[in-house]
């Protein structure tokens, strides 16, 4: 653990977080888009309805479970 700090002289420390931090929110966007397409969530956005809504129609829900 004495040398612990010799790292930080090969890398840069901001731009290391820098790219962690990047990392992160794009593991985190690439889950949320991946977990919004599925079947489970896709129609509360209305992403991937074939239905066309027009204007004045009642909304449809899915089936209660």
């Amino acid at each position: 653990m004495q040398n612990m700090h010799k790292m930080w002289m090969l890398f840069d420390p901001r731009r290391s977080l820098v790219l962690a931090a990047i990392g992160v929110i794009l593991v985190a966007l690439v889950i949320h888009f991946v977990v919004l397409s599925s079947p489970r969530y896709c129609d509360h956005l209305g992403w991937c309805s074939t239905a066309h809504f027009t204007p004045g129609q009642p909304a449809v829900r899915p089936p209660v479970r």
